[in-house]
């Protein structure tokens, strides 16, 4: 036997429709291996969410004069942001986790459904590990089929799980399990247009943004059909986040809305399978745009590059927080309006009739410096796969050094930051103004987005210690990122103890423009960037490169 023929791998029929599944099942437990920290991660985290949310809810349900308050959350264009607010002439703690809170969960597993999916088909293309996969006994399309059928089964777990926690608070078992229902609908959706979308590219984070720009106009869409009449309208209907608020879980509960997911759902999964017997392993159906033949002359330094290569994220996430800003400064006047204002909201925004506005525009603040907080890990992110995927090897063999070439990144990352939040907090300022009629406060949120600066940079810092230190736990900066954000927005609402408070990087700025910003607190945050930053560099010079 000769050495190619030892070598040459082993050879499927590709006719043959027959075999076009084969190997799934092996596939599907190669999945389930891979995301064995991943995905119960993602189930009980969720599960543990609305475990923490139905006591707390209670808490501020308790008297009329709080009903009142929360019933007034979700009327108008206020309540149209999160569902038409089925329930809220007669509510109780249920009825309000579900008809607010309940998009929380939306977002969460849509989000599992199009991470699982593109990280296991367009990803391990993009790779190279698909081709090796399927050089053995595998249908053309088993992946596919293996993925999503993971992806079911875990939203199918999740809406048990949903359930199965408002069963254990004591609330109707039914009508529980019909709100996990509705959540795994959207899951379900979502895995079905991320695996359209992963057909559609060569490049996984290019389709997974497909897939979440798909989420951001489903949301958009119930939003403004919900603002056009209460509890919705016929445009509502053409957003699969309305099918899933259809069912009116712990109002009069229906099922029936739900056959549309399902129906939208298979037909995305069918479409992508259609589409995926039309290209090639790899490739796309949309080629990519062909590189020039020689870099441009700006390109000759590691931060020029980083910047190349990092400009379109930092882009899009500072359109996309601008106009979110922009968006809910402008309800401002509503949320903020002291008539008929009970006595908890006053609290939860300040204390003071004088300072709700104050208040209001304190919380969006935080949540943009969040959602900021995540761009900077993902940022770390692509730095590790520029390393894993054999891209940084051929540049440090150059003259560029390990500090020159992280660092670069880091500053990049940096300046963006600081970019984003200006901007966003421009964006938010002038929705402020044009709602209430005050013009100082454009310059007074884009400062308090600013003062949130230095904790970011320390979400910064741990990517980055852990990027020098222990790469493959970057993604354990993700459960910092969570802490902060469930800290500033139900912190109040949940009594969180102090030392849990304070473990949150953003909780010592505060919640400016309410709160002044404390100076002493952001050096002493700059600081502690400064040395987890040089942590990181100092360990990323010492240790191997991955897929060098």
């Amino acid at each position: 036997m000769t050495t190619a023929a030892v070598l040459e791998p082993p050879r499927t029929s590709p006719a043959a429709p027959g075999n076009v599944l084969t190997g799934t099942g092996t596939l599907i437990r190669f999945i389930l291996r891979r995301e064995r920290i991943k995905l119960p991660a993602w189930l009980l985290g969720m599960a543990a969410l609305l475990s923490f949310f139905i006591p707390a809810i209670s808490e501020v349900t308790a008297t009329e004069e709080q009903r009142q308050d929360v019933r007034r959350i979700m009327e108008g264009a206020v309540g149209a942001v999160f569902g038409p607010g089925y329930g809220r002439d007669d509510i109780t703690a249920e009825r309000y986790v579900v008809g607010v809170y309940g998009l929380f969960f939306f977002v969460l597993a849509a989000l599992m459904s199009i991470l699982l999916v593109a990280r296991h088909t367009r990803a391990e293309e993009q790779d190279g590990r698909a081709e090796l996969v399927r050089s053995n006994v595998v249908g053309r399309h088993a992946p596919l089929t293996a993925v999503l059928s993971v992806a079911v089964g875990a939203n199918v777990v999740l809406a048990l799980l949903l359930g199965g926690v408002l069963i254990t608070r004591d609330l109707d078992g039914g009508q529980g399990l019909l709100f996990g229902a509705s959540v795994g609908a959207v899951g379900l959706v979502f895995a079905g247009l991320a695996a359209l979308t992963v057909q559609v590219t060569e490049y996984s984070r290019t389709a997974t943004g497909l897939a979440g720009a798909m989420f951001g106009v489903a949301w958009a869409v119930r939003a403004a059909g919900d603002m056009i009449s209460d509890y919705g309208s016929a445009l509502s209907w053409f957003s699969p986040l309305a099918w899933s608020n259809q069912t009116r879980a712990y109002v009069d509960g229906r099922w029936w809305p739900l056959l549309l997911s399902v129906g939208l759902a298979v037909a995305a999964m069918a479409l992508g399978y259609a589409l995926s017997a039309r290209r090639d392993v790899g490739a796309g159906l949309i080629a990519a745009r062909p590189g020039v033949p020689s870099a441009a002359p700006w390109l000759r330094s590691p931060l020029s590059a980083a910047f190349r290569l990092q400009r379109a994220s930092l882009l899009w996430w500072t359109v996309a927080l601008s106009v979110f800003g922009f968006m809910f400064g402008a309800l401002g006047d509503q949320v903020a309006d002291p008539a008929d204002m009970s006595e908890g909201r006053v609290e939860m925004f300040g204390g003071s009739v004088d300072t709700l506005l104050d208040g209001y525009l304190g919380v969006i603040t935080l949540f943009t410096a969040v959602l900021a907080g995540m761009m900077v890990v993902l940022g770390v992110q692509a730095v590790r796969s520029e390393e894993t995927k054999g891209r940084a090897g051929p540049v440090l063999a150059t003259a560029a050094s390990r500090w020159s070439w992280f660092g670069s990144y880091l500053a990049v990352i940096s300046l963006g930051l600081v970019g984003l939040l200006l901007v966003a907090g421009l964006a938010t300022g002038v929705g402020t103004a044009v709602s209430v009629g005050d013009g100082s406060y454009i310059w007074d949120v884009a400062a308090a987005h600013l003062a949130h600066t230095p904790g970011v940079l320390v979400l910064l810092g741990i990517a980055a210690v852990l990027f020098g230190v222990l790469p493959r736990a970057i993604g354990a900066t993700w459960v910092v990122v969570g802490l902060s954000l469930f800290v500033g927005l139900f912190g109040t609402l949940t009594d969180l103890p102090a030392w849990l408070r304070n473990l949150s990087p953003m909780e010592p700025a505060g919640q400016p423009p309410l709160d002044s910003i404390s100076w002493s607190a952001s050096i002493a945050l700059l600081l502690v960037t400064g040395a987890l930053v040089a942590a990181g560099l100092a360990a990323f010079r010492r240790r191997d490169l991955d897929g060098a």
